[in-house]
């Protein structure tokens, strides 16, 4: 019935009939997702609420013909919690809060039987995990601004509560930055891309780019909020940074040999130098991006950093010594720990991806970690006092390739992950504990996607679909049966093509004998 499964579900007779006559009563608080249930079902009709959100007295089944929005404070079950009460003369949706009332919504959406009617029910529901994220990388390839919108609806019908844009790497600065602009006239664009996968000698000769301007992300974040979506970006650093060394080269190792914007995949070695101007640009950068997305956290990359630019660099090894490291290397932590710094005191919170392999266990512990190696890396940083995200890759990686069909669409080589993989995946494996957003453990889980083999949202889709499904209901319900999570994706795959997504069939991943029985 539901992706992802709710926690309890009680069946009732008969039916509510969504007709133009029906009322909407919205509580104080409930603002902002009664406006999504309107522009999701046409409800026009508004009256007043006069309950203080205090549902003790209200007879849901008053034969009223209204949808019912309320705040609740004291329901049990966390702050994301809903209930919602179907009955044939009216609809009652509940919730602490206003996260919860925009899930209900979401379910509302699921349950719409023939666009008129939902059937009746008692229905409660909350998360496993508090942060549901989806990472998308619009540096390898740019996605038009339209397709971000869309993929925030997408990704909400799904209960996924974090878009994490990756907007800075190797192959594109993707925001605008007032007072820099060759990050974006530079840095936004290369000559052309390679085909095929890292070290490939091959290219496709043909130009690629594209940038946000800041007011385009700042309607994003706007349009994400009204529907529970949080948008976090990501600015990469001290790795990945060749589209800000094409645009300013005196800030990396080699200020006498400028580059381009890298056009191949992989992991550079030229990173960013340690310079006082250098640090500057980088809070200067932040300082910016925390301005246009009010998220809590902000991601400042940390990953594939190679240090052997440090490692002969008199001036990084200067630095180091100034600091008393024992290596340059250690650079890595001590960079991450300014950034964090600087947030710090505008009032956000930093995350990195996982430092297996640099300098371990030398983060501060209030720098949230997103492991992506292997899981076990994220239980180690628990171990350590950290928040963890967890998102290993041969579980959480939606470029690799779903199946072996000999039609399926080329794939980051090396690693195959189906459907039953995702589903298969569980966050809190070993007992890990849940992060309450101070204490250690597990925060939560996030999907990936980078885009070296994703060049076009149709590309996007394909791969996201239908394993982000699964993917969502590993983080908000947990695994669970594997079958019964086969029954209900297959109605549902009728209300992704609603959304004008063209998934990847079930059959073909999970069968590939069966491809030409393909569900499109």
């Amino acid at each position: 019935m539901i992706i992802p499964r709710p926690a309890a579900v009680e069946r009732h007779a008969g039916r509510f009939t969504l007709d133009q006559g029906v009322r909407l009563s919205v509580g104080p608080g409930a603002e902002r997702p009664a406006a999504l249930l309107r522009e999701y079902f046409g409800v026009q009709n508004e009256t007043g609420d006069d309950t203080g959100g205090d549902t003790a007295g209200v007879d849901t089944t008053a034969p009223t013909s209204t949808i019912r929005l309320a705040l609740v404070p004291d329901q049990a079950g966390g702050p994301e919690q809903y209930t919602l009460t179907v009955r044939p003369e009216s609809v009652t949706l509940t919730a602490p809060t206003a996260a919860g009332l925009f899930h209900g919504v979401q379910t509302l959406r699921q349950l719409l039987e023939d666009e008129h009617h939902w059937p009746a029910l008692t229905l409660t529901d909350h998360p496993l995990l508090p942060w549901r994220g989806f990472m998308l990388d619009v540096c390898r390839h740019f996605m038009p601004l339209p397709y971000l919108r869309q993929l925030v609806d997408r990704i909400a019908f799904h209960k996924l509560n974090v878009l994490h844009l990756h907007l800075t790497d190797d192959q594109g600065w993707r925001m605008e930055i007032e007072g820099h602009p060759r990050l974006t006239e530079v840095g936004a664009w290369r000559t052309e891309s390679m085909v095929g996968p890292a070290g490939s000698t091959r290219y496709d000769g043909v130009p690629h780019g594209g940038y946000y301007t800041q007011r385009e992300l700042r309607d994003l974040v706007e349009y994400a909020a009204d529907r529970g979506v949080t948008v976090v970006p990501e600015i990469e650093m001290p790795g990945h940074v060749r589209a800000l060394l094409a645009a300013y080269p005196e800030l990396g190792n080699h200020p006498e040999r400028p580059q381009p914007v890298w056009t191949g995949w992989g992991v550079s070695e030229d990173i960013l130098g340690v310079s006082d101007a250098t640090l500057d640009l980088c809070r200067e950068v932040l300082d910016q991006v925390r301005q246009v997305f009010p998220s809590e956290y902000i991601h400042i990359g940390g990953e594939e950093c190679p240090t052997v630019q440090w490692e002969r660099s008199p001036a990084a090894q200067d630095r180091a010594r100034e600091l008393g490291l024992a290596e340059p290397a250690e650079l890595r932590s001590w960079f991450l720990k300014e950034m964090r710094d600087f947030l710090a005191t505008r009032g956000r919170r930093s995350i990195c991806w996982d430092e297996s392999g640099h300098a371990v266990g030398s983060l501060p512990r209030d720098i949230t970690v997103l492991p992506w190696r292997d899981a076990a890396h994220g239980a180690e940083a628990v171990q350590r006092g950290h928040r963890v995200i967890m998102a290993p890759h041969r579980f959480t990686y939606l470029d690799y390739q779903q199946h072996d069909h000999p039609q399926e669409p080329p794939g980051q080589p090396g690693y195959r992950v189906t459907l039953a993989d995702i589903h298969a995946f569980d966050p809190l494996d070993g007992g890990l504990p849940v992060s309450d957003g101070d204490s250690p453990g597990v925060l939560g889980a996030q999907a990936q996607l980078w885009t070296e083999f994703a060049p076009t949202p149709a590309h996007v889709d394909y791969l996201l679909f239908p394993r982000l499904c699964a993917f969502a209901e590993v983080a908000w319900s947990g695994n669970g049966d594997y079958t019964e999570f086969l029954e209900r994706l297959q109605p549902h795959y009728a209300r992704l093509r609603a959304l004008g997504i063209r998934p990847a069939a079930v059959e073909w991943t999970e069968r590939p004998e069966l491809a030409g029985r393909m569900q499109r």
